[in-house]
């Protein structure tokens, strides 16, 4: 089994397909690297496509100690994982948790992102400082369920939510599946997380600084009935400088199981306007009020 070693002695697990340029799939907390296999047998025909299960998740190493999990130890984890394989850039796409790490990446690691691609990125993010507050107490609670009374239970809570009914409805075989791994994995790992990332991280609301530096071309996409991403997502489209963003109708926070065919072309669009030259800053208002005309007309001919 192939493995890297991040910089700070942990192994991670990691799979790779096909030849080209380097795509690297970042997994959500309630997924694995299985999450990206329909991705990694569509994008692996034309890119060297990578996808390696998270710190806390077997057969990566599970550290024992809260301090080892974060926002940005996730990020400097993709770094690690290109490093490992021997890539300076990538591509990289991430969903929720992943998608968040990809945006960390993109801060903490300027130049090295070909692209990213942040899909379900977000969650939690408010400007209400008692709405913040609740979702990190949520997120403690999610980590005391797991060590209580372990990941069944935490399976029938977590992935019965709202934004996991589109999945559900659309797809119960491919459901059925998801809940299956997702209990299956390891619990003490995932406990972890909880309290080390989720709890723990800054909304992108108090990052808007950090988002204006990004120069990385970045692609958020989010489902229209995953109502806790819906704000963020265009906050940060209005915020990072060469962003897009993409939203799929009657579609949850699953985004890539829910509609495989119609998440694969739009990232495969995104990079290959990317690898064309095609992706530069946004020309909207970013916010600032609605343009109906220019400020000053051209001259006539």
């Amino acid at each position: 089994m192939p493995f890297i070693t991040t910089n700070d002695g942990v192994k991670l697990y990691y799979e790779e397909a096909g030849q080209g340029d380097p795509i690297v799939f970042v997994h959500e907390f309630g997924g694995h690297h299985l999450s990206w296999e329909t991705q990694m047998r569509y994008f692996s025909r034309r890119y060297r496509s990578f996808t390696y299960q998270a710190r806390g998740w077997p057969p990566s190493d599970v550290p024992d100690k809260v301090a080892s999990y974060s926002q940005a130890r996730a990020a400097d984890d993709i770094a690690d994982v290109m490093k490992g394989i021997g890539i300076s850039k990538a591509h990289i796409v991430g969903l929720s948790m992943g998608a968040t790490a990809g945006l960390e990446f993109a801060i903490r690691h300027p130049g090295k992102g070909l692209s990213i691609t942040a899909a379900g990125a977000g969650s939690g993010a408010t400007r209400d400082a008692t709405e913040l507050a609740r979702f990190a107490a949520e997120a403690n609670g999610v980590a005391d369920l797991i060590d209580s009374k372990g990941m069944q239970a935490l399976g029938e809570r977590y992935l019965n939510a709202p934004s996991r009914q589109q999945l559900k409805l659309k797809d119960p075989r491919g459901f059925t599946e998801f809940f299956k791994q997702f209990v299956e994995g390891a619990s003490k790992g995932r406990a972890l997380t909880m309290r080390g990332v989720q709890s723990q991280r800054a909304p992108m609301f108090a990052r808007e600084a950090e988002l204006r530096a990004i120069k990385d071309p970045v692609l958020i996409v989010c489902g229209d009935e995953d109502d806790s991403t819906l704000e963020v997502s265009l906050f940060m489209k209005r915020t990072i400088p060469r962003c897009g963003l993409m939203v799929f109708p009657r579609t949850g926070h699953g985004i890539n199981l829910e509609e495989p065919a119609g998440f694969n072309a739009v990232v495969q669009d995104f990079i290959h306007a990317v690898e064309h030259g095609k992706w530069g800053e946004s020309v909207s208002t970013h916010g600032k009020g609605f343009a109906m005309l220019p400020t000053a007309m051209p001259p006539k001919a």
